[in-house]
C-alpha cells in the first residue's frame, strides 16, 4: 500500500492489488516468469516491483522466499513453502497439481505491528530502514473493510468521527486533498497548521489554523495531551520543521492517537473509516473460508 521507499516489512500489503491494473499485474507476472526461468529459480522467489508513469520498473530479485510468503499463503490457502521445498527436491509442478495461480476468496489486509510504545522517545515516521516487529491480517468482501480489521488488529484504533489534523510537505499537498474531501464527507473536524490550512482553504474547505508546536500555546501538542485531536495525518516537512514535527508523532504515540506519516497509508485509512462507518465489522475464520463445499445428496 506504501509507495517505493518505505521498507516493504513496514508497508501494508492488499491481496488482490486493488490500485493496479490487470494489464500491470499480468505484465508483472510476464516479468517474472521470465526472470525466473533465466535466472535458474526452483521454488520460491522476490522480486519488488515499482510503477511509475504507467511504466514497471524491477527494483530487485531475491532468490528466496520474502516475508509475503505466509500472508500470500493463509490467504490463497495453499501451502507455498511446502510446495516449494518439494520442488527443490525434484518434484514438478504436475505432479503437485499445482499448475493454475489460485482464486483469492475476497479481500487480505496485512498490517505492519510496531513496538513504539515499548520505546519512549522513539519517531514513529517509516522509511527505507524496517521498525515493524510483526504482522497481523484482515479479511473481508471490500478492501476498506479488510483493511480496518487489520488496523485495529495491529493494535490501533480508528476513529469513527472527532477531529483530523493535517500537516504535510508542500509536495503531497495536491495528493492531501481528496484525503481531506472524504474526511470532511465523513464529519469529521479539520485543523491543520499555517501551511496546509491555507492551501485547503484555497480549495474551499473549511479548516481550523492551529499553532506549531515552537509558536504560542496553545499549539498542536496541547490539543492532542487535552485530546481535541482524534486522527492525525503528518507527512516530513522538511528539515526546518524535523523538530516540530517529531514532538507531533511523539505526542500521538504517546496518547493513543492514530498517526498516519504516509498519504498512501492515510487514503486506506479513510477508507478503513468509511467502511466501518456503513458496515461495521464482522468476523469469520480462516479455516471456513478454504474448507470444501459440502456435496449434497
Amino acid at each position: 500500500i506504501e509507495e517505493a521507499g518505505i521498507h516493504s516489512g513496514d508497508s501494508a500489503a492488499v491481496l488482490p492489488p486493488y490500485r493496479v491494473s490487470a494489464e500491470l499485474q499480468d505484465e508483472m507476472r510476464e516479468i517474472g516468469r521470465r526472470l525466473a526461468i533465466r535466472l535458474g529459480v526452483v521454488g520460491l522467489m522476490n522480486i519488488q516491483f515499482a510503477v511509475y508513469q504507467g511504466q514497471v520498473y524491477v527494483l530487485e530479485v531475491n532468490p528466496r522466499a520474502s516475508r509475503t510468503v505466509p500472508f500470500i499463503a493463509k490467504a490463497v490457502g495453499v501451502p507455498l513453502v511446502r510446495l516449494a521445498a518439494q520442488l527443490m527436491v525434484g518434484k514438478s509442478l504436475e505432479e503437485l497439481g499445482f499448475t493454475e495461480e489460485p482464486p483469492v476468496p475476497g479481500v487480505f489486509v496485512k498490517a505492519p505491528v510496531f513496538p513504539f510504545r515499548r520505546f519512549p522517545g522513539v519517531d514513529p515516521v517509516l522509511g527505507p530502514e524496517m521498525k515493524s516487529t510483526g504482522e497481523v491480517m484482515g479479511h473481508s468482501d471490500s478492501f476498506g473493510n479488510a483493511f480496518a480489521k487489520a488496523w485495529l488488529g495491529a493494535g490501533h484504533r480508528l476513529p469513527l468521527k472527532g477531529s483530523a489534523f493535517l500537516s504535510v510537505h508542500d509536495q503531497d499537498k495536491e495528493a492531501l486533498l481528496p484525503i481531506a474531501l472524504r474526511l470532511r464527507q465523513l464529519g469529521f473536524r479539520l485543523c491543520s497548521t499555517h501551511g496546509t490550512a491555507s492551501f485547503l482553504k484555497e480549495q474551499g474547505l473549511e479548516v481550523e489554523r492551529v499553532r506549531k508546536v515552537h509558536e504560542q500555546r496553545p499549539h498542536v501538542a496541547d490539543l492532542l495531551i487535552n485530546g481535541e485531536i482524534d486522527l492525525v495525518v503528518n507527512t516530513p516537512l522538511g528539515r526546518e520543521s524535523q523538530k516540530d514535527d517529531m514532538v507531533i508523532r511523539q505526542t500521538a504515540l504517546r496518547y493513543d492517537i492514530p498517526c498516519i506519516t504516509t498519504l498512501s497509508g492515510a487514503r486506506a485509512a479513510v477508507e478503513g473509516i468509511a467502511a466501518m462507518r456503513k458496515d461495521g465489522l464482522s468476523a469469520r475464520s480462516l479455516q471456513s473460508l478454504h474448507r470444501p463445499e459440502p456435496v449434497s445428496g
